[in-house]
């Protein structure tokens, strides 16, 4: 392992999250580096690329399996830079990016989660989503779309369908960019 990837490895051991924990935004400090500086960061970032570019030819060869990697974040996070800088790794012929706005007439006639569902990605391919099915929790009570029961009975439906791709063989890679007010003004 290159001392790039190591500093990654590293940095996602320190960030990961584990099931079943909560997290408290308010105690995590958005300008954290956790000993990583913009030189460092880039040599990361390079390192990373040949991996995720030799891991995504495995995953086409192999046809075994699939994955679905989610982006979330407050607007102006950096979702879409993340997708510029990061994910550029991957080529485009075994790769969707798919940007969930706000749901169209067609959309809304059918179970929320059916928009999602349609994108998942294939076995040997890679979906990234922009925005997800995360969206049908968070802003619908945020903003007090629906009744409480409708958006409390979603986090049970959202985990069966997530364990449902899981277990046909999509493994799901979930991102929540955070970052201060500071750095979102500019």
């Amino acid at each position: 392992m290159s001392a790039g990837n190591a500093l990654g490895a590293d940095l996602a051991t320190q960030l990961r999250v584990k099931s079943g924990s909560r997290v408290k935004l308010s105690s995590i400090d958005p300008a954290e580096t956790h000993g990583h500086d913009k030189a460092g960061a880039g040599v990361t970032l390079q390192a990373s690329h040949d991996r995720l570019e030799s891991l995504q030819e495995r995953l086409w060869a192999g046809k075994g399996g699939a994955l679905l990697i989610v982006l979330q974040g407050i607007d102006t996070a950096g979702k879409d830079g993340t997708l510029r800088h990061v994910m550029t790794a991957f080529n485009p012929q075994g790769c969707s990016v798919i940007g969930f706005g706000v749901p169209t007439e067609e959309e809304l006639a059918h179970d929320y989660l059916w928009r999602i569902h349609r994108h998942t990605p294939g076995r040997g391919t890679i979906a990234i989503f922009n925005r997800s099915h995360y969206e049908d929790v968070l802003v619908v009570r945020v903003h007090d779309l629906v009744p409480a029961e409708v958006w409390r009975r979603r986090y049970d439906q959202i985990n069966a369908f997530e364990a449902q791709l899981i277990a046909s063989g999509t493994t799901i890679l979930k991102f929540f960019l955070w970052i201060s007010p500071d750095e979102q003004r500019e």
